[in-house]
């Protein structure tokens, strides 16, 4: 029975994983933490996330509850996510991050921290989703000097970064095998007289609208046909069961950093 710790526990995502884990028959939920000054502090966090009581409190730092987790589920923002990581590198925690928008400096950090703790970061933990990483890989080797591709993200409302850090990861997969450098070749929406539109580019659109949870295509658009690639996420639990799923992976890892990939066997 492994203990886990979800930061950002009163949040929509946060609500969802503590969910999932009480759900979970070989995991239990150990710890739960929120920004300082959140509403929620001090609030069980099962009857926050609707599950019941479960005998865990929300605290505003995961440091004062260290003896009381073995592994942290972090869907939160990237400065609260680089400071739960050096915490649990600390402690010798493991964790599993699926925090997006975190730029190359704390990316450096994580790779550090994984030196000392197993870590699984991925932009997306859903299972269906990194099955659509593996088929745009196969896509675009076949199609990808043929067609035009465009990649659509569309979120709720309230999602802060654009595109998701999903929508980039499609774009850095098409790029990759196809041999580009998608910060030379991505165009990020199009206004005004544009002119034809360049084979090489790769398009992203963003949408932000109501409360979609996720929904994201890779459209491959050639001579007289188009193949489209997508997925949509129906509730936020394919996100919290991926993170179920990676926390048994990491059971058996002392160090090193993995994504959802490694997690599938993908």
């Amino acid at each position: 029975m492994r203990r886990i710790a979800v930061s950002g526990a009163a949040g929509r995502m946060g609500r969802t994983v503590v969910q999932a884990v009480a759900e979970s028959d070989s995991n239990r939920l150990g710890a739960a933490s929120e920004r300082p000054g959140a509403s929620f502090i001090g609030a069980d966090a099962g009857e926050v996330a609707g599950v019941g009581r479960l005998g865990v409190p929300i605290v505003d730092s995961l440091a004062d509850v260290l003896d009381a987790f073995d592994v942290l589920i972090d869907f939160t923002v990237p400065a609260a996510t680089l400071q739960a990581v050096e915490i649990c590198r600390g402690a010798g925690k493991q964790a599993v991050i699926a925090t997006t928008g975190i730029g190359a400096e704390g990316m450096t950090a994580i790779r550090e921290a994984s030196e000392d703790v197993a870590i699984v970061m991925a932009p997306n933990l859903s299972v269906g989703v990194n099955l659509v990483f593996r088929l745009t890989e196969l896509a675009a080797r076949v199609l990808g000097e043929d067609t035009d591709i465009e990649i659509i993200d569309l979120h709720h409302r309230h999602k802060i970064d654009a595109p998701s850090g999903t929508a980039v990861r499609l774009g850095q997969i098409v790029a990759d095998t196809v041999g580009r450098d998608l910060d030379e070749v991505a165009v990020y929406g199009r206004e005004g007289e544009t002119g034809a539109r360049n084979r090489r580019t790769i398009g992203f659109e963003t949408i932000r609208a109501g409360d979609v949870v996720g929904e994201h295509t890779v459209l491959f658009g050639g001579t007289g046909e188009r193949v489209e690639i997508t997925h949509r996420a129906n509730s936020r639990m394919n996100f919290a069961l991926g993170a179920v799923r990676a926390v048994r992976f990491l059971e058996d890892k002392s160090t090193g950093l993995f994504d959802m990939q490694d997690v599938l066997g993908l």
